[in-house]
């Protein structure tokens, strides 16, 4: 009988502090060779750091490494890729005025000849392309490739440093369901090869569908691991959480609001600085009492939509009815006035346009409410109600740590995502847009935010919900739009949906040949 192959990583007893803070706790893992792994967890229960410290970002405090067999210590970064790990970061390591090969030949130059040395790397880089899978156009500036291109790149550029054991940290948090699929089909195509691949990910669908085994994390700690023939998506959401978490729609949910109207926009339309049609002709209402979920693939014009009706773009053409004051493209409304007039924002990327990342909590808590009376007397800053109220919210909407002084790029992204929503959603406006409510967010957080969307609609608001997840339109939405090349494609009640109908729509299909 042939000897079992050493396992491709193997991790005894990790142990890690951050001061105060227990980030790993005696830690065991194990991933056989030519394996999907899955590593889950909520925010902060130690899943980065402990691949990190494989990577080498992190040195353990205690503990043993094993790559494919063999004792190592990893010191750095270079240590792993020595050691054929590679690590795809959730925001991408990439320069984006520079080509994709020029990326990948970045500090892999084999000479100082840039001419032949390009030649040379072009030559390796289409060999393994073809035998990956991995397509991407080289020739092109990363700026202009799109999400899921630059996914693979960066995928890519690990394979060329010779990695055979490849760490994914949330790969599918800005991609489309199509783009997912494409990066699925791309991770089982390397299994076969003998690549191992370690998934680190919030989407239990995701790990059900495409792992091999799975690792649960929680308080820095293994409380689970297991193969993914003896688990399901309910139990690794007990398990990360620590108790039953309700993941779909809530029973009894209202599906039907006859509330009267809080925003009505008519035949919004809106072209970029090229002249290229964002928005054409989109019409929508929403009323007291209800959620409406906007569905389709990225860049389809929800983003701009929002933007529009946020205040932040003007169109070029249609009228917003917000409450009893109307705006026309010559007298539009800007975020300030939108927030005047109960409207609020959560907008899709937190870290650009709902943070400061270098504030402190309580500094981002107040952004572009910092002009109210309660926070500024004659022009001079109220920071110790300003402090107060952020105290407060983040008891409210369950941020953690609950320290108002820390900086705002220290707090995980769910934490950074209830901040955003407590700061809107707090003064009770009358309408909320938000979107991508969860993207990023471990299940526990996205509970919490989807009961504070229904809390906030069951209250008498509007809440407009872009998102590019389908299980979270269905589990939210009373009425579900659909959007595809600028316009809305479908409208119906919830009851009525399903992810086929919704996905041939979201490619273009008509209204009718959908629902055929």
């Amino acid at each position: 009988m042939s000897e079992r192959p050493a396992p491709a990583v193997r991790m005894t007893r990790i142990d890690k502090r951050f001061g105060a803070v227990h980030a790993n706790r005696e830690v065991t893992l194990t991933v056989p060779a030519g394996t999907v792994h899955g590593v889950v967890g909520e925010n902060g229960a130690g899943k980065s750091t402990l691949m990190s410290i494989l990577y080498g970002f992190y040195q353990a405090d205690r503990g043993e490494i094993e790559i494919e067999g063999k004792p190592v210590q990893i010191r750095g970064s270079n240590d792993a890729i020595a050691l054929g790990i590679g690590m795809v970061h959730q925001h991408f390591m990439l320069v984006e005025p520079f080509t994709a090969l020029d990326n990948i030949l970045l500090g892999a130059e084999p000479h100082w000849r840039l001419p032949s040395a390009r030649a040379q790397v072009r030559t390796r880089l289409e060999a393994l392309m073809q035998g990956s899978g991995l397509q991407v156009r080289l020739e092109l500036p990363v700026e202009q490739l799109p999400v899921g291109e630059r996914q693979r790149l960066e995928i890519l550029k690990t394979l060329f440093r010779g990695a055979r054991i490849l760490i994914l940290d949330e790969p599918t948090a800005v991609l489309t369901p199509q783009e997912t699929e494409q990066l699925f089909d791309t991770l089982r195509a390397l299994r076969t090869r003998g690549t191992t691949v370690l998934l680190i990910t919030h989407k239990l669908k995701e790990i059900m569908a495409l792992c091999d085994a799975v690792t649960v994390m929680r308080a820095g700690a293994v409380v689970l691991d297991c193969a993914i023939a003896d688990t399901s998506v309910d139990a690794l959401a007990q398990a990360m959480v620590g108790r039953r978490v309700q993941t779909g729609r809530v029973a009894g949910a209202a599906q039907a609001a006859d509330g009267a109207p809080l925003l009505d926009a008519r035949g919004l339309s809106w072209r970029d600085a090229q002249g290229t049609p964002r928005l054409a002709d989109v019409s929508l209402q929403l009323r007291a009492g209800e959620i409406v979920g906007i569905a389709g693939v990225s860049g389809n014009g929800q983003s701009e939509l929002l933007e529009v009706l946020s205040g932040m773009l003007v169109p070029q053409a249609g009228t917003l009815a917000l409450g009893s004051q109307s705006f026309t493209p010559q007298h539009w409304l800007d975020p300030e006035t939108a927030r005047e007039a109960g409207l609020a924002h959560v907008p899709e990327d937190r870290h650009r346009r709902g943070l400061v990342l270098p504030f402190a909590a309580w500094e981002s808590a107040v952004l572009g409410y910092q002009r109210r009376p309660r926070y500024n007397r004659h022009g001079w800053m109220r920071h110790a109600a300003m402090q107060a109220d952020t105290a407060q919210i983040m008891d409210e909407y369950d941020v953690r740590p609950r320290n108002a002084r820390l900086g705002s790029a220290k707090f995980s992204g769910g934490n950074q995502q209830k901040l955003v929503l407590a700061r809107e959603a707090a003064p009770k406006p009358r309408v909320l847009l938000v979107g991508q409510p969860t993207r990023g967010v471990d299940i526990g957080a996205i509970e919490f935010i989807h009961g504070r969307l229904r809390a906030m609609a069951a209250g008498g608001g509007a809440v407009l919900v872009v998102s590019s997840e389908l299980d979270e339109i269905l589990a939210l939405a009373d009425r579900v739009l659909v959007m595809a090349g600028g316009r809305i494609v479908g409208e119906r009640p919830v009851a009525l949906c399903d992810e086929t109908t919704l996905g041939r729509l979201m490619c273009g299909a008509g209204d009718e040949a959908a629902a055929a």
